[in-house]
């Protein structure tokens, strides 16, 4: 029997259909087969859509606020997703796009409501495609919001095949009255910082170049003070402290909280400071951890330039009045945290002074 392409015009015997193209719709339906049951996990009472519609909706209960005011934030995981790959390690990116997001939201004193996340490849792999939205349902039920969809995006011949970005966007609500902004910072308040898991999901261009590119260090070997070898390690999923800063802002005088990403402890914590106050961040008074010794010692960094580039061990800053710095620290070490009283504030220039 005749090929039923043979004959047209460059045919070849084969059609030149969506999936000649490169896009395979049956692996995309695959894909959101297996994680149906990941995101219906983290639904919240307030969803009242399924996955699948072209829109989600959630239905806000006005009842419990006076003014209700919405909170959005929108990030990515960056150049993380390089390492995930090269390990074959998909799992845990998602955790990390939810705290990139949920916990910048929280940052203003607003409860994380639902996350939608969107991923691009260069082909869409199934059982991939379930271990990243898997991880995603984990950080969402971590920060206790609902993942009410996304989108899956096959991107061939514009991405490689292995290769994929993510990007999430969350939305979450907050009392106006109760909004935290740092306006009622005094000096003399402290800082509370709450210990990170590692670097979180900053930093990894460097990382990249110190140890992907240099051909001193194998993601494979393990190395002194390390439980799990260099590539896990570096790969260890961010903290989520959505349920912890709310706990705090709900029982406590919780004037500021600083998410230490991008740019470190340096950049992040003057954007809560007013502008005429320092911070005064005292080194030594937390645990770093056995990684960023690490990393400053095989680049060969000053304090300066880590303390710009990594959390160094902390994930996040809360300013709290000196008299309730004690049982912020118990709320959180009787959670699933670590904190310490790390600093305080003082007149100044809206800069951060390491003593």
């Amino acid at each position: 029997m005749a090929d039923e392409d043979e004959g047209r015009p460059g045919g070849e015997g084969r059609k030149k259909d969506y999936r000649w193209a490169g896009v395979d719709i049956d692996a995309a339906d695959r894909a959101v087969s297996l994680i149906k049951d990941a995101v219906s996990s983290t639904l919240r009472p307030e969803v009242l859509t399924d996955l699948g519609g072209f829109s989600s909706l959630f239905k806000l209960d006005l009842s419990r606020y006076d003014e209700p005011v919405l909170a959005c934030g929108t990030d990515g995981v960056g150049t993380k997703l390089k390492l995930a790959q090269v390990l074959d390690v998909h799992d845990t990116v998602g955790i990390d796009l939810v705290a990139m997001c949920a916990d910048d939201v929280v940052c203003c004193g607003a409860e994380p409501l639902f996350f939608q996340d969107y991923i691009a490849c260069g082909q869409v792999v199934p059982e991939r495609i379930a271990q990243i939205v898997g991880g995603v349902a984990e950080g969402c039920r971590k920060a206790g919001c609902a993942l009410t969809g996304g989108e899956i995006a096959e991107h061939p011949g514009v991405m490689d095949p292995d290769d994929y970005d993510i990007s999430g966007f969350c939305v979450g609500v907050v009392e106006r009255s109760r909004i935290i902004d740092g306006s009622r910072i005094v000096p003399e308040d402290r800082i509370v910082g709450i210990g990170s898991s590692g670097l979180h999901s900053n930093g990894f261009s460097l990382v990249r170049k110190l140890f992907f590119e240099s051909g001193e260090f194998n993601l494979d070997d393990s190395y002194k003070g390390f439980a799990k070898p260099l590539g896990l390690e570096l790969l260890t999923p961010s903290a989520i402290y959505a349920k912890g800063v709310l706990e705090v802002a709900a029982r406590c005088d919780l004037k500021a909280v600083a998410h230490v990403t991008g740019g470190g402890i340096t950049e992040n914590l003057p954007r809560v400071i007013p502008e005429d106050m320092d911070a005064v961040i005292y080194t030594g008074s937390w645990p770093v951890g056995n990684l960023f010794t690490f990393i400053r010692n095989a680049a060969g960094l000053d304090l300066h330039d880590m303390m710009r580039t990594f959390n160094m061990g902390l994930g996040m800053l809360l300013v709290v009045p000196p008299s309730e710095v004690r049982e912020v620290i118990r709320m959180l070490d009787a959670g699933m945290y670590r904190a310490w009283e790390v600093g305080e504030v003082v007149k100044g220039q809206n800069t951060v002074v390491y003593q």
